[in-house]
Protein backbone atom coordinates (compact mmCIF):
# COMPACT_ATOMS: atom_id res chain seq x y z
CA UNK A 1 0.00 0.00 0.00
CA UNK A 2 1.76 3.25 -0.65
CA UNK A 3 2.65 5.56 2.03
CA UNK A 4 1.22 9.24 2.69
CA UNK A 5 2.62 12.47 4.46
CA UNK A 6 -0.45 14.51 3.41
CA UNK A 7 -4.25 14.48 2.00
CA UNK A 8 -5.40 17.27 0.41
CA UNK A 9 -3.59 20.16 2.22
CA UNK A 10 -3.48 18.09 5.35
CA UNK A 11 -0.35 16.85 7.11
CA UNK A 12 -0.44 13.93 8.83
CA UNK A 13 1.65 15.40 10.97
CA UNK A 14 -0.89 17.93 11.38
CA UNK A 15 -3.68 16.03 11.53
CA UNK A 16 -2.05 13.41 14.74
CA UNK A 17 -1.28 16.69 16.65
CA UNK A 18 -4.43 18.20 16.84
CA UNK A 19 -6.37 14.61 17.14
CA UNK A 20 -3.92 14.16 20.53
CA UNK A 21 -4.83 17.75 21.57
CA UNK A 22 -8.40 17.06 21.30
CA UNK A 23 -9.35 13.84 22.65
CA UNK A 24 -6.66 14.17 25.37
CA UNK A 25 -9.74 14.55 27.96
CA UNK A 26 -12.19 12.39 26.10
CA UNK A 27 -12.79 8.53 26.87
CA UNK A 28 -12.74 7.73 22.95
CA UNK A 29 -13.09 9.28 19.29
CA UNK A 30 -11.07 9.37 16.14
CA UNK A 31 -10.37 11.51 13.15
CA UNK A 32 -11.82 9.60 9.50
CA UNK A 33 -9.95 11.42 6.66
CA UNK A 34 -11.75 9.90 3.64
CA UNK A 35 -10.80 9.99 -0.38
CA UNK A 36 -13.53 8.73 -2.86
CA UNK A 37 -13.98 7.94 -6.27
CA UNK A 38 -17.63 6.69 -7.88
CA UNK A 39 -18.49 5.51 -11.34
CA UNK A 40 -21.84 3.94 -12.68
CA UNK A 41 -23.21 3.45 -15.80
CA UNK A 42 -26.34 2.31 -17.00
CA UNK A 43 -27.44 0.78 -20.11
CA UNK A 44 -31.10 0.93 -20.75
CA UNK A 45 -33.74 0.47 -23.31
CA UNK A 46 -30.62 -0.06 -26.19
CA UNK A 47 -28.68 2.77 -25.34
CA UNK A 48 -26.37 4.04 -22.73
CA UNK A 49 -29.18 6.00 -20.14
CA UNK A 50 -26.64 7.19 -18.07
CA UNK A 51 -23.39 8.04 -17.22
CA UNK A 52 -21.84 9.75 -13.89
CA UNK A 53 -18.63 9.63 -12.05
CA UNK A 54 -18.35 11.84 -8.54
CA UNK A 55 -14.94 12.25 -6.99
CA UNK A 56 -15.02 13.91 -2.97
CA UNK A 57 -12.37 13.84 -0.28
CA UNK A 58 -12.85 15.35 3.70
CA UNK A 59 -13.15 14.35 7.50
CA UNK A 60 -15.08 13.52 9.98
CA UNK A 61 -13.93 14.24 13.58
CA UNK A 62 -15.66 12.19 17.01
CA UNK A 63 -14.88 12.99 20.56
CA UNK A 64 -16.84 11.12 22.73
CA UNK A 65 -17.37 11.18 26.51
CA UNK A 66 -19.46 8.62 28.14
CA UNK A 67 -23.21 8.01 26.62
CA UNK A 68 -22.24 11.49 24.54
CA UNK A 69 -20.51 11.68 21.11
CA UNK A 70 -19.55 15.35 19.45
CA UNK A 71 -18.95 14.87 15.49
CA UNK A 72 -18.17 17.43 12.98
CA UNK A 73 -16.99 17.11 9.42
CA UNK A 74 -15.82 19.12 6.55
CA UNK A 75 -15.05 18.67 2.77
CA UNK A 76 -12.03 20.93 3.35
CA UNK A 77 -8.79 19.05 3.86
CA UNK A 78 -6.63 21.98 6.01
CA UNK A 79 -5.66 22.66 8.81
CA UNK A 80 -7.38 25.38 9.57
CA UNK A 81 -10.51 23.33 8.83
CA UNK A 82 -9.50 20.60 11.57
CA UNK A 83 -8.83 23.32 14.11
CA UNK A 84 -12.51 24.32 13.68
CA UNK A 85 -13.89 21.01 13.94
CA UNK A 86 -11.70 20.56 17.38
CA UNK A 87 -13.04 23.45 18.52
CA UNK A 88 -16.82 22.52 17.86
CA UNK A 89 -16.59 18.63 19.23
CA UNK A 90 -14.49 20.42 22.65
CA UNK A 91 -17.73 23.22 23.05
CA UNK A 92 -20.13 19.53 22.67
CA UNK A 93 -18.27 18.20 25.16
CA UNK A 94 -17.21 20.96 28.02
CA UNK A 95 -20.22 19.94 30.27
CA UNK A 96 -20.41 16.43 32.00
CA UNK A 97 -17.30 14.37 31.02
CA UNK A 98 -16.36 11.28 32.34
CA UNK A 99 -12.91 9.71 31.93
CA UNK A 100 -12.20 5.89 31.49
CA UNK A 101 -9.65 4.25 29.86
CA UNK A 102 -9.90 2.85 26.37
CA UNK A 103 -7.92 0.20 25.01
CA UNK A 104 -6.10 0.94 21.62
CA UNK A 105 -7.01 -1.23 18.61
CA UNK A 106 -4.94 -4.62 17.65
CA UNK A 107 -2.44 -4.04 14.51
CA UNK A 108 -3.66 -6.03 11.78
CA UNK A 109 -1.31 -7.30 8.60
CA UNK A 110 -4.06 -9.20 6.59
CA UNK A 111 -4.83 -7.99 3.39
CA UNK A 112 -8.15 -9.18 2.13
CA UNK A 113 -8.23 -7.18 -1.11
CA UNK A 114 -6.37 -5.01 -3.52
CA UNK A 115 -5.44 -1.55 -3.64
CA UNK A 116 -6.26 -0.55 -7.30
CA UNK A 117 -8.98 1.71 -8.39
CA UNK A 118 -11.95 -0.31 -9.87
CA UNK A 119 -13.22 2.42 -12.72
CA UNK A 120 -9.81 3.11 -13.76
CA UNK A 121 -9.23 -0.83 -14.50
CA UNK A 122 -11.35 -0.81 -17.82
CA UNK A 123 -11.34 2.34 -20.41
CA UNK A 124 -14.40 4.04 -20.33
CA UNK A 125 -15.24 3.13 -23.96
CA UNK A 126 -14.70 -0.31 -23.08
CA UNK A 127 -16.98 -0.30 -20.27
CA UNK A 128 -20.01 1.24 -22.73
CA UNK A 129 -18.97 -1.96 -25.46
CA UNK A 130 -19.26 -4.52 -22.69
CA UNK A 131 -22.84 -3.03 -21.81
CA UNK A 132 -23.82 -3.47 -25.10
CA UNK A 133 -22.59 -6.42 -25.86
CA UNK A 134 -24.87 -7.99 -22.50
CA UNK A 135 -27.92 -6.33 -23.71
CA UNK A 136 -27.44 -7.86 -27.11
CA UNK A 137 -26.86 -11.32 -25.90
CA UNK A 138 -29.75 -11.04 -23.40
CA UNK A 139 -32.22 -9.79 -25.99
CA UNK A 140 -31.10 -12.49 -28.17
CA UNK A 141 -32.26 -15.23 -25.50
CA UNK A 142 -36.18 -15.36 -26.42
CA UNK A 143 -38.61 -13.06 -28.99
CA UNK A 144 -40.43 -12.62 -25.38
CA UNK A 145 -37.82 -10.08 -24.08
CA UNK A 146 -39.09 -6.95 -24.06
CA UNK A 147 -36.72 -4.85 -21.94
CA UNK A 148 -32.53 -5.23 -20.83
CA UNK A 149 -31.36 -2.92 -18.13
CA UNK A 150 -27.53 -3.65 -17.67
CA UNK A 151 -25.38 -1.34 -15.07
CA UNK A 152 -22.14 -1.02 -13.70
CA UNK A 153 -21.25 0.88 -10.54
CA UNK A 154 -17.63 0.72 -9.25
CA UNK A 155 -16.61 2.89 -5.76
CA UNK A 156 -13.07 3.30 -4.10
CA UNK A 157 -12.72 4.65 -0.42
CA UNK A 158 -9.41 5.33 0.54
CA UNK A 159 -9.68 5.98 4.44
CA UNK A 160 -7.33 7.21 6.98
CA UNK A 161 -8.15 6.87 10.78
CA UNK A 162 -5.73 8.53 13.82
CA UNK A 163 -6.33 6.97 17.03
CA UNK A 164 -6.24 9.40 20.51
CA UNK A 165 -2.50 7.68 20.65
CA UNK A 166 -1.65 9.32 17.46
CA UNK A 167 -1.62 5.39 16.25
CA UNK A 168 -2.59 5.84 11.95
CA UNK A 169 -4.18 3.05 10.21
CA UNK A 170 -5.55 3.36 6.75
CA UNK A 171 -7.70 0.78 4.10
CA UNK A 172 -8.10 1.75 0.39
CA UNK A 173 -11.06 -0.44 -0.41
CA UNK A 174 -12.19 -1.10 -4.04
CA UNK A 175 -15.82 -2.12 -4.87
CA UNK A 176 -17.62 -3.33 -7.80
CA UNK A 177 -21.04 -4.22 -9.21
CA UNK A 178 -22.56 -5.53 -12.43
CA UNK A 179 -26.63 -5.86 -12.38
CA UNK A 180 -28.57 -7.45 -15.50
CA UNK A 181 -32.44 -6.79 -15.60
CA UNK A 182 -35.09 -8.93 -17.92
CA UNK A 183 -38.46 -7.53 -18.62
CA UNK A 184 -40.70 -10.13 -20.72
CA UNK A 185 -43.71 -9.88 -22.01
CA UNK A 186 -46.23 -13.08 -23.40
CA UNK A 187 -49.05 -10.99 -24.49
CA UNK A 188 -50.67 -11.66 -21.37
CA UNK A 189 -48.75 -10.57 -18.56
CA UNK A 190 -45.25 -9.74 -17.83
CA UNK A 191 -42.13 -11.19 -15.97
CA UNK A 192 -39.18 -9.54 -14.02
CA UNK A 193 -35.83 -11.21 -13.61
CA UNK A 194 -32.62 -9.63 -11.93
CA UNK A 195 -29.13 -11.26 -11.20
CA UNK A 196 -26.07 -9.44 -10.31
CA UNK A 197 -22.57 -9.70 -8.62
CA UNK A 198 -19.65 -8.01 -6.99
CA UNK A 199 -16.86 -7.62 -4.56
CA UNK A 200 -13.67 -6.25 -3.74
CA UNK A 201 -11.57 -7.73 -6.60
CA UNK A 202 -9.87 -6.80 -10.01
CA UNK A 203 -12.81 -6.14 -12.35
CA UNK A 204 -10.90 -9.01 -14.95
CA UNK A 205 -11.50 -11.56 -12.22
CA UNK A 206 -15.51 -10.49 -12.02
CA UNK A 207 -16.49 -9.37 -15.65
CA UNK A 208 -15.45 -12.49 -17.76
CA UNK A 209 -17.75 -13.03 -20.60
CA UNK A 210 -19.13 -16.98 -18.73
CA UNK A 211 -20.23 -15.04 -15.61
CA UNK A 212 -22.40 -12.19 -17.01
CA UNK A 213 -23.67 -14.63 -19.33
CA UNK A 214 -24.52 -16.69 -16.67
CA UNK A 215 -25.80 -13.34 -14.83
CA UNK A 216 -28.41 -12.65 -17.69
CA UNK A 217 -29.57 -16.24 -18.22
CA UNK A 218 -30.23 -16.21 -14.50
CA UNK A 219 -32.38 -13.12 -15.05
CA UNK A 220 -34.16 -14.00 -18.14
CA UNK A 221 -35.30 -17.97 -16.41
CA UNK A 222 -36.61 -15.47 -13.66
CA UNK A 223 -38.37 -13.35 -15.71
CA UNK A 224 -40.01 -16.39 -17.77
CA UNK A 225 -40.81 -17.93 -14.65
CA UNK A 226 -42.54 -14.77 -13.89
CA UNK A 227 -45.11 -15.87 -17.03
CA UNK A 228 -45.93 -18.83 -16.02
CA UNK A 229 -46.85 -17.93 -11.86
CA UNK A 230 -50.20 -18.14 -10.35
CA UNK A 231 -51.66 -16.40 -7.36
CA UNK A 232 -49.81 -16.88 -4.45
CA UNK A 233 -51.94 -18.81 -1.29
CA UNK A 234 -52.38 -16.66 1.82
CA UNK A 235 -52.64 -18.45 5.45
CA UNK A 236 -49.97 -19.94 8.09
CA UNK A 237 -47.54 -22.21 6.58
CA UNK A 238 -44.49 -24.16 6.18
CA UNK A 239 -41.54 -22.22 4.32
CA UNK A 240 -38.50 -22.97 2.64
CA UNK A 241 -35.77 -20.44 2.12
CA UNK A 242 -33.43 -21.17 -0.48
CA UNK A 243 -29.60 -20.80 -0.25
CA UNK A 244 -27.19 -18.11 -0.66
CA UNK A 245 -29.26 -14.71 -1.19
CA UNK A 246 -32.38 -15.71 0.91
CA UNK A 247 -29.74 -15.04 4.02
CA UNK A 248 -31.36 -11.52 3.75
CA UNK A 249 -34.23 -12.65 5.81
CA UNK A 250 -31.97 -13.55 8.19
CA UNK A 251 -30.11 -10.32 7.75
CA UNK A 252 -32.76 -7.99 8.44
CA UNK A 253 -34.88 -9.68 10.35
CA UNK A 254 -32.34 -11.25 13.38
CA UNK A 255 -28.73 -9.54 12.15
CA UNK A 256 -30.12 -5.78 13.60
CA UNK A 257 -31.12 -7.13 16.28
CA UNK A 258 -28.35 -8.27 17.64
CA UNK A 259 -25.96 -5.13 16.98
CA UNK A 260 -24.83 -3.50 20.19
CA UNK A 261 -26.15 -0.51 20.10
CA UNK A 262 -29.74 -1.70 19.93
CA UNK A 263 -28.97 -4.04 23.09
CA UNK A 264 -27.50 -1.65 25.23
CA UNK A 265 -30.60 0.67 25.01
CA UNK A 266 -32.68 -2.39 25.86
CA UNK A 267 -34.47 -1.74 22.33
CA UNK A 268 -33.84 -5.04 20.63
CA UNK A 269 -35.65 -8.12 20.91
CA UNK A 270 -33.00 -9.61 21.90
CA UNK A 271 -31.63 -7.27 24.77
CA UNK A 272 -31.01 -9.10 28.16
CA UNK A 273 -30.99 -12.77 26.52
CA UNK A 274 -27.03 -13.68 26.09
CA UNK A 275 -26.55 -16.88 27.18
CA UNK A 276 -30.13 -18.09 26.58
CA UNK A 277 -31.26 -20.42 24.10
CA UNK A 278 -33.05 -18.78 21.09
CA UNK A 279 -33.37 -20.57 18.27
CA UNK A 280 -32.61 -24.54 17.49
CA UNK A 281 -29.58 -26.77 18.39
CA UNK A 282 -28.52 -26.49 14.57
CA UNK A 283 -28.49 -22.99 13.83
CA UNK A 284 -25.36 -21.08 14.54
CA UNK A 285 -25.24 -17.41 12.87
CA UNK A 286 -21.57 -15.05 12.35
CA UNK A 287 -20.62 -11.56 11.68
CA UNK A 288 -17.61 -12.46 9.54
CA UNK A 289 -15.47 -9.14 7.85
CA UNK A 290 -12.31 -11.15 7.05
CA UNK A 291 -13.16 -12.99 3.91
CA UNK A 292 -11.33 -11.97 1.13
CA UNK A 293 -12.74 -9.64 -2.08
CA UNK A 294 -16.29 -10.06 -0.72
CA UNK A 295 -18.15 -7.09 -0.74
CA UNK A 296 -18.86 -6.83 2.85
CA UNK A 297 -15.49 -7.54 3.89
CA UNK A 298 -13.28 -5.04 5.65
CA UNK A 299 -9.52 -4.48 6.85
CA UNK A 300 -10.05 -2.47 9.42
CA UNK A 301 -13.58 -0.56 10.58
CA UNK A 302 -13.88 2.91 10.16
CA UNK A 303 -12.79 3.28 13.90
CA UNK A 304 -9.22 1.58 13.29
CA UNK A 305 -10.26 -1.89 14.82
CA UNK A 306 -9.56 -5.15 12.57
CA UNK A 307 -12.31 -6.97 11.54
CA UNK A 308 -13.51 -9.91 13.12
CA UNK A 309 -15.92 -13.22 12.80
CA UNK A 310 -17.67 -12.79 15.02
CA UNK A 311 -20.25 -15.50 16.74
CA UNK A 312 -23.71 -13.94 17.18
CA UNK A 313 -25.77 -17.37 17.84
CA UNK A 314 -24.08 -20.68 19.01
CA UNK A 315 -25.82 -23.62 18.82
CA UNK A 316 -29.10 -22.28 19.61
CA UNK A 317 -27.55 -20.01 22.17
CA UNK A 318 -27.19 -16.16 21.92
CA UNK A 319 -23.46 -15.67 22.50
CA UNK A 320 -22.45 -12.27 21.09
CA UNK A 321 -23.49 -8.69 19.60
CA UNK A 322 -21.53 -6.68 17.05
CA UNK A 323 -19.84 -3.82 18.73
CA UNK A 324 -18.49 -0.79 17.80
CA UNK A 325 -15.85 1.06 20.26
CA UNK A 326 -18.53 3.41 21.86
CA UNK A 327 -20.89 0.83 22.83
CA UNK A 328 -18.54 -2.06 23.32
CA UNK A 329 -17.02 0.30 26.13
CA UNK A 330 -20.28 1.18 28.04
CA UNK A 331 -21.60 -2.21 27.89
CA UNK A 332 -17.99 -3.64 29.36
CA UNK A 333 -16.88 -5.95 26.37
CA UNK A 334 -14.57 -5.24 23.16
CA UNK A 335 -15.18 -4.61 19.97
CA UNK A 336 -15.69 -6.96 17.44
CA UNK A 337 -14.97 -4.44 14.21
CA UNK A 338 -18.02 -3.28 13.38
CA UNK A 339 -17.66 0.09 13.63
CA UNK A 340 -19.02 1.35 10.11
CA UNK A 341 -20.24 4.61 8.72
CA UNK A 342 -21.34 5.43 5.07
CA UNK A 343 -19.12 8.31 4.78
CA UNK A 344 -16.40 11.00 6.92
CA UNK A 345 -19.77 12.98 6.98
CA UNK A 346 -21.11 10.23 8.93
CA UNK A 347 -20.19 9.12 12.37
CA UNK A 348 -19.94 5.23 13.07
CA UNK A 349 -22.10 2.69 14.52
CA UNK A 350 -22.39 -1.07 15.08
CA UNK A 351 -23.02 -2.11 11.49
CA UNK A 352 -22.87 -5.83 10.09
CA UNK A 353 -20.42 -7.16 7.07
CA UNK A 354 -20.74 -10.54 6.29
CA UNK A 355 -23.68 -11.94 8.19
CA UNK A 356 -24.55 -15.89 7.98
CA UNK A 357 -25.79 -19.29 9.19
CA UNK A 358 -23.53 -22.08 9.16
CA UNK A 359 -24.16 -25.20 7.87
CA UNK A 360 -26.87 -28.22 9.40
CA UNK A 361 -26.61 -32.08 8.87
CA UNK A 362 -29.61 -32.57 6.46
CA UNK A 363 -29.79 -32.78 2.51
CA UNK A 364 -31.65 -29.77 0.53
CA UNK A 365 -33.45 -32.80 -1.00
CA UNK A 366 -34.15 -34.49 2.47
CA UNK A 367 -35.92 -31.25 3.61
CA UNK A 368 -37.51 -30.85 0.61
CA UNK A 369 -39.19 -34.68 1.07
CA UNK A 370 -39.88 -33.70 4.43
CA UNK A 371 -42.87 -31.03 4.04
CA UNK A 372 -46.39 -32.22 3.16
CA UNK A 373 -47.19 -28.98 1.68
CA UNK A 374 -45.50 -25.59 1.82
CA UNK A 375 -44.15 -22.67 0.09
CA UNK A 376 -40.51 -22.57 -1.48
CA UNK A 377 -38.93 -18.84 -1.26
CA UNK A 378 -36.33 -19.20 -3.73
CA UNK A 379 -35.29 -15.29 -4.01
CA UNK A 380 -36.50 -12.41 -2.13
CA UNK A 381 -36.83 -8.10 -3.17
CA UNK A 382 -37.81 -5.80 -0.69
CA UNK A 383 -39.25 -5.59 2.74
CA UNK A 384 -39.56 -3.86 6.21
CA UNK A 385 -38.15 -4.63 10.02
CA UNK A 386 -38.87 -3.34 13.07
CA UNK A 387 -35.59 -3.67 15.07
CA UNK A 388 -37.90 -2.94 18.74
CA UNK A 389 -40.43 -5.84 17.86
CA UNK A 390 -38.40 -7.76 15.16
CA UNK A 391 -41.51 -7.41 12.87
CA UNK A 392 -41.19 -8.36 9.14
CA UNK A 393 -42.57 -8.24 6.04
CA UNK A 394 -40.55 -9.55 3.12
CA UNK A 395 -41.52 -9.88 -1.01
CA UNK A 396 -40.44 -12.89 -2.53
CA UNK A 397 -39.55 -12.32 -5.71
CA UNK A 398 -39.34 -16.07 -7.26
CA UNK A 399 -41.99 -18.86 -4.85
CA UNK A 400 -42.81 -22.56 -5.80
CA UNK A 401 -45.74 -24.39 -3.85
CA UNK A 402 -44.36 -27.12 -2.32
CA UNK A 403 -46.83 -30.79 -2.76
CA UNK A 404 -46.17 -34.60 -1.27
CA UNK A 405 -42.46 -33.34 -0.67
CA UNK A 406 -41.74 -31.92 -4.11
CA UNK A 407 -41.42 -28.42 -5.58
CA UNK A 408 -44.85 -27.66 -8.32
CA UNK A 409 -46.36 -25.04 -9.44
CA UNK A 410 -44.49 -21.33 -9.23
CA UNK A 411 -46.78 -18.61 -7.69
CA UNK A 412 -46.19 -14.46 -7.50
CA UNK A 413 -47.41 -12.43 -4.80
CA UNK A 414 -46.19 -13.99 -1.90
CA UNK A 415 -45.28 -12.11 1.59
CA UNK A 416 -43.59 -13.61 4.21
CA UNK A 417 -44.32 -12.13 7.66
CA UNK A 418 -43.45 -12.53 10.78
CA UNK A 419 -40.90 -12.08 13.75
CA UNK A 420 -37.48 -12.62 13.69
CA UNK A 421 -36.89 -14.16 17.25
CA UNK A 422 -39.92 -15.88 16.88
CA UNK A 423 -39.41 -17.14 13.28
CA UNK A 424 -35.40 -18.19 15.07
CA UNK A 425 -37.49 -20.69 17.20
CA UNK A 426 -39.71 -22.04 14.10
CA UNK A 427 -36.55 -22.84 11.99
CA UNK A 428 -37.04 -27.01 12.90
CA UNK A 429 -33.93 -27.98 9.85
CA UNK A 430 -31.24 -26.77 8.54
CA UNK A 431 -28.87 -27.87 5.21
CA UNK A 432 -25.82 -28.52 4.51
CA UNK A 433 -25.22 -26.39 1.66
CA UNK A 434 -23.94 -22.83 3.01
CA UNK A 435 -24.25 -20.41 -0.02
CA UNK A 436 -23.21 -16.56 0.09
CA UNK A 437 -25.02 -14.09 -1.54
CA UNK A 438 -23.30 -12.70 -5.31
CA UNK A 439 -22.04 -9.66 -3.72
CA UNK A 440 -25.18 -6.90 -4.22
CA UNK A 441 -26.74 -6.39 -1.32
CA UNK A 442 -26.03 -2.94 0.84
CA UNK A 443 -27.63 -1.76 4.02
CA UNK A 444 -29.36 0.91 5.40
CA UNK A 445 -29.18 2.41 8.95
CA UNK A 446 -29.78 5.58 10.35
CA UNK A 447 -29.75 6.78 6.97
CA UNK A 448 -26.42 5.16 6.00
CA UNK A 449 -25.94 2.56 3.56
CA UNK A 450 -23.32 0.69 3.31
CA UNK A 451 -21.86 -2.47 1.77
CA UNK A 452 -23.01 -6.07 3.08
CA UNK A 453 -22.88 -9.79 2.36
CA UNK A 454 -25.38 -12.52 3.74
CA UNK A 455 -26.19 -16.06 3.52
CA UNK A 456 -27.46 -19.30 4.31
CA UNK A 457 -28.18 -22.61 3.67
CA UNK A 458 -31.28 -23.98 2.65
CA UNK A 459 -33.91 -23.65 5.65
CA UNK A 460 -37.34 -24.81 6.63
CA UNK A 461 -39.60 -22.82 8.86
CA UNK A 462 -42.77 -24.17 10.61
CA UNK A 463 -45.62 -22.63 10.60
CA UNK A 464 -44.56 -18.47 8.85
CA UNK A 465 -47.12 -16.59 7.95
CA UNK A 466 -47.25 -16.07 4.11
CA UNK A 467 -49.59 -13.50 2.52
CA UNK A 468 -50.84 -13.44 -0.86
CA UNK A 469 -53.41 -12.85 -3.29
CA UNK A 470 -55.85 -15.94 -2.96
CA UNK A 471 -56.90 -18.21 0.49
CA UNK A 472 -54.78 -21.14 1.60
Amino acid sequence: MPTLDAIGDLSLAEARRTTQEVLAKADDGELFIEKRQSESLVFDDGKLKSASSDDGQGFGLRAVSGETAAYAHSSDLSPAALRRAGETVETILRHGRSRTVSAAPQRSNRKLYGDFTPADVLDFADKVALLQKVDAFTRGLDTRVRQVSVSIGTDFQDVTIVRPDGELFRDIRPLLRFNVSVTTDSGVKQGQGSDGFGGRALPASYLTEERWQAAAREAYRQAMVALEAGDAPAGEMDVLLGPGWPGILLHEAIGHGLEGDFNRKGTSAFAGLMGQKIAADDVTVVDDGTLPDRRGSITIDDEGTPSHCTTLIENGVLVGYMQDRMNARLMGVAPTGNGRRQSYAHAPMPRMTNTYMLNGKRTPEEILASMKTGLFAKSFGGGQVDITSGKFVFTVTEAYMIEDGKLTRPVRGAILIGAGAEALKKISMVGNDLALDKGIGICGKNGQGVPVGVGQPTLRINGLTVGGTKAA
